[in-house]
């Protein structure tokens, strides 16, 4: 049985659950988000169905978290590609998840993390969960939020930076993303620590264009 469900039938505090999207992009921040599933959750017949956001379909993804913003408590953090350079992708997704939970507009008390790190300075206790965004609801809804978040602003991110197809592919090292990123050389919401981005940008001239975009 989920952590979550033994918890509510143990009168134990709100849990918090917290997954993050983008790690493994070359471009485009990192976003993480914390949400708080209410009493009741599963007669919520909009929020049926809550599941990893990768085995999700955008429209259903959308509809989820359109219905998870309706009935939960939720916060996002995003970092940037500046702090992730100057951090690693580990510490700053951490850093993000620490600062959703931050965020809520309650005080959780407790927060399940997905994945095998906590967060060094989680306002709550903790509990990392390997694989927890198929197995723990709170997780799944917190995995749904991060990715329809991360996706929105990489395609907004299309239109400020047009050649990469970042709509497209979301700042992922898909094929196409890589040649225009050989092609075009990295742009400002590239990750500069990354190495096809370093690759990319010791080409002539390009450091010189991302230093002073058009």
């Amino acid at each position: 049985m989920p952590t979550l469900q033994r918890a509510a039938e143990d009168g134990a505090p709100l849990i918090a659950g917290v997954d993050e999207a983008g790690r493994g992009p070359l471009a485009g921040p990192v976003v993480a988000a914390a949400v708080m599933l209410p009493d009741g959750v599963e007669r919520i017949a909009a929020l049926a169905g809550l599941a990893d956001s990768k085995k999700l379909t955008a429209k259903r993804r959308d509809a989820l978290a359109a219905a998870i913003r309706r009935h939960c408590r939720v916060a996002v953090a995003i970092v940037e590609p500046a702090e992730i350079d100057r951090r690693n992708i580990l510490h700053a997704s951490l850093a993000a998840m620490s600062r959703a939970v931050r965020a809520l507009p309650a005080a959780p008390g407790r927060a399940l993390i997905d994945g095998d790190h906590l967060p060094p300075d989680l306002p709550c206790p903790g509990e990392a969960v390997i694989g927890g965004d198929g197995i723990e609801p709170a997780i799944s809804a917190a995995s749904i939020i991060a990715k329809t978040v991360r996706d929105a602003l990489m395609v907004q991110a299309d239109a400020r930076f047009p050649g990469y197809g970042f709509a497209g592919h979301k700042g992922y090292p898909s094929a196409a993303h890589k040649a225009a990123l050989e092609s075009l050389g990295p742009c400002p919401l590239h990750r500069l620590s990354y190495a096809p981005v370093q690759a990319a940008l010791a080409k002539n001239g390009f450091a010189r264009r991302l230093m002073n975009p058009a």
